[in-house]
């Protein structure tokens, strides 16, 4: 029983055909459903290239099926994804989940799939990842590495822990008022203490980090490999989360047999690799200060 692969589209239909090629690049893809999300245009400009993303997406071929789902409404990334994900893992109990910037490494349905087999059962493992946030230049990295941070590039997850998420922070007063809880969310990142202050405030709507949020209030982890099997051609400048240029997160898509562990205990020195890593700029971190008020 193979996971099915949803992958959420645009505006980009070059990107998109680079992620396509490579997933079909994997074995595994012509016993694979995919699911393919295209979100409407939030502007008139835009329809061209969604219509061009439509066109293409028509003509796919070399999965077990395809499913085409086309809005007319501009969604955004965040109900996209949440309805998305939501009403295919309700039909499948798991689930493969790309965006339409991403490049797969030739074994990346054969890792992602044995991964959600695996860790099926333990109930502290979140989600998996192709993903490695940059843990190849960490030295207490492992081959396969429980962390406090998700990922939304190339990521997989089951019915259950998805259905865990409270997407509208109910709880969240009064996890801010407990210092010792808000340090212990920043093992995934320093980043994503100010970025859940945000969401809670409305000033971004991301699933990410409200995933990352239900990862932390419920105990799980991610499980992610050290060297990564995704490459992100998103940060040109194209998208809607990267408006410039930048190549900081960036890793090539490896293809190397993993192999699992049962130990799913995050590792202290990754954990603080990670948070070191994933940080908020002096420059950023005043920005929000006197902006909106939120402290790092």
């Amino acid at each position: 029983m193979l996971a099915p692969i949803l992958v959420f589209a645009y505006n980009r239909p070059d990107h998109l055909k680079q992620t396509i090629a490579s997933l079909l690049k994997n074995p595994l893809a012509k016993s694979s459903v995919l699911y393919a999300f295209s979100d409407g245009a939030k502007t008139d400009f835009e329809i061209e290239k969604i219509n061009e993303v439509r066109d293409y997406l028509r003509k796919v071929s070399g999965f077990a099926d395809i499913i085409l789902e086309f809005s007319e409404e501009n969604k955004g990334l965040a109900k996209s994804v949440i309805e998305g994900v939501s009403k295919v893992i309700n039909l499948h109990d798991k689930v493969i989940v790309l965006e339409d910037d991403l490049l797969v490494s030739a074994d990346f349905l054969t890792f992602m799939n044995n991964a959600l087999d695996f860790y099926q059962n333990e109930e502290k493992v979140g989600s998996v990842s192709g993903y490695s946030f940059l843990l190849e230049n960490c030295e207490d990295a492992r081959e396969i590495n429980a962390v406090h941070r998700i990922s939304s590039w190339g990521w997989g997850t089951w019915k259950d822990r998805w259905e865990l998420v409270d997407w509208e922070l109910k709880d969240f007063e009064a996890f801010k008022n407990n210092k010792f809880q808000v340090d212990a969310f920043k093992n995934g990142g320093n980043d994503l203490w100010p970025m859940i202050q945000k969401q809670n405030k409305g000033l971004i709507n991301s699933w990410a980090i409200r995933w990352t949020y239900s990862h932390f209030t419920n105990q799980m982890v991610c499980m992610v490999p050290k060297y990564s099997k995704v490459k992100n051609i998103g940060t040109d400048g194209s998208g809607t989360n990267f408006k410039s240029n930048t190549e900081e997160y960036l890793t090539k898509a490896v293809e190397a047999e993993i192999s699992f562990s049962k130990d799913i205990k995050a590792d202290p020195k990754v954990s603080a690799y990670i948070r070191n890593t994933f940080k908020t700029s002096i420059f950023r971190r005043l920005f929000n200060f006197l902006k909106f008020g939120i402290r790092s």
